[in-house]
């Protein structure tokens, strides 16, 4: 229940407020449609940034993890000052309201790092806590695409469901696999989040 709750998007780490770059690809013609965003956000979980995050909470939830060196290394891998300000604002929020919870005093952390490192007294099975992180992260995202695409509520919501299965692969994946096998090739996405900067109007803060 714990970790559902610091999934939730009543909890205050403004996953709202930030789409991943998302609003760059929409405005400029790339991710139109339901089929469109379903094939974005496959991409990004499989082979890009959700990929990477996935990961990196791996990394975090085990016993011997070093976290400082997680956060630099979190902060090394954000593709553009967007990602990396998307990043440690939602992870500073994440840490800053479980530290209030749990009376712990931990600090700010990217955010896969913060998820990893809170979640790792929860006794919870590896891949069921990186299962549920991509989730949040692709519906974070669908919701920004319901509203700017615009999209259904239905659409949004069969998308979501469509991505499971590549949810399910990265996340049993993630939970065994080392440093060594970080990677992405999720360079459109990229290329994206840094062409956000320099949109005149804006309605995400990436």
């Amino acid at each position: 229940m714990a970790l559902v709750q610091w999934l939730s998007p009543a909890f205050p780490t403004g996953g709202f407020a930030w789409s991943h770059g998302l609003e760059r690809a929409i405005s400029g013609g790339e991710v139109t449609s339901a089929a469109a965003l379903r094939d974005w956000l496959g991409d990004l979980i499989a082979h890009g940034s959700g990929r990477t995050e996935a990961l990196l909470t791996a990394l975090a939830l085990r016993a011997d993890a070093d976290h400082a060196a997680l956060t630099a290394l979190a902060r090394a891998l954000a593709g553009s000052a967007e990602r990396l300000a998307e990043t440690e604002a939602q992870g500073a929020a994440l840490t800053r309201t479980v530290n209030a919870l749990a009376g712990t005093d931990h600090p700010p952390a990217p955010l896969p790092v913060a998820l990893g490192r809170a979640a790792a007294g929860l006794g919870l099975a590896p891949a069921e806590v990186i299962g549920l992180s991509l989730h949040a992260f692709a519906s974070t995202l669908v919701q920004a695409a319901v509203r700017f695409v615009p999209l259904g509520q239905t659409e949004g919501q069969q998308v979501l469901a469509s991505l499971h299965p590549a949810i399910a692969r990265v996340a049993t994946w993630a939970a065994t696999a080392d440093e060594g096998d970080l990677g992405t090739a999720g360079f459109g996405a990229d290329m994206a989040a840094m062409a956000h900067e320099e949109m005149e109007v804006r309605l995400f803060r990436s």
